[in-house]
């Protein structure tokens, strides 16, 4: 098992809110007329190709973020982040208060998350993003598209994470800078902890050994992507039904994983 019970616990009680609230707010926003908040335009794409240009914005903005990794141009990397997600923090939280509230909110939990970082904003915020984003592109895909995009993800999932390993390089850099996309649970044996609190050197707390059970942004979003498609299309319940099949299968990977390895979630979830 790659994490401890209460940790795998965590993170996949963490998964199905961001799925339940994200559900909420792709809601909020059908039908595809709906507007979005700060004037943002919904993509213009065809249902049935839309899975093209999603999936070459995808790898574009992938390899954007390798350079600036490769280049260590963490301020750049910090404010590409901190856009990101002021954005999508201010569409998921217009579908629960009114827009001046919602951009007010955004920004206060978007510069937390990323100046003053802890695990607990990380977290809450994290839960809020992913339907942002879905919010955005669910309107131009149906099932068929939903699904060859799945499938193109989950195999660039494989080979990014077990052949090139960039997306492992990824997920390390962006730990190491405390500005990652995706779950982040660190923990030392049971005791959940806030890796964010730095000890002096000298202290026992610093001689603890720290581990962390990370869940990336993709892993979260892309199966929420294709629930919202569901619910556009089949309705909620259905959506739910495809929602718990993702945490079931997620499980299954966090049991038949092995620690300190890296696995591709896409091709199980």
């Amino acid at each position: 098992m790659k994490h401890n019970i209460k940790v795998t616990i965590i993170l996949l009680l963490l998964f199905i809110c961001s799925h339940l609230i994200g559900l909420y707010v792709i809601n909020h926003y059908l039908p595809s007329t709906a507007d979005l908040p700060l004037n943002i335009e919904k993509p213009q794409f065809a249902e049935e190709t839309s899975y093209l240009p999603i999936f070459l914005t995808i790898i574009i903005a992938t390899a954007l973020a390798l350079l600036l990794i490769r280049f260590k141009a963490l301020k750049i990397w910090k404010f590409w982040f901190l856009l990101s997600v002021f954005m999508t923090l201010t569409i998921a939280f217009n579908a629960f208060i009114p827009e001046a509230f919602a951009i007010t909110l955004a920004i206060i939990f978007a510069l937390w998350k990323i100046f003053k970082p802890n695990v607990y904003v990380h977290n809450f915020t994290e839960l809020f993003i992913y339907g942002g984003l879905a919010a955005i592109f669910v309107p131009v895909l149906n099932i068929f598209s939903a699904v060859v995009l799945l499938i193109l993800i989950s195999v660039y999932d494989f080979i990014a994470v077990w052949h090139t390993k960039h997306m492992v390089s990824m997920a390390k850099f962006q730990s190491s800078t405390n500005v990652f996309a995706g779950l982040l649970v660190p923990y030392s044996d049971n005791k959940i902890i806030n890796k964010y609190k730095k000890a002096p050197e000298n202290s026992k707390v610093s001689k603890v050994r720290v581990s962390e059970a990370m869940l990336g942004g993709g892993d979260i979003g892309f199966p929420l992507l294709f629930s919202g498609v569901i619910l556009k299309t089949l309705g909620l319940n259905q959506a739910l039904i495809v929602s718990l099949c993702s945490a079931l299968a997620l499980l299954f990977l966090f049991i038949i994983a092995e620690k300190k390895k890296f696995y591709p979630a896409m091709p199980f979830n």
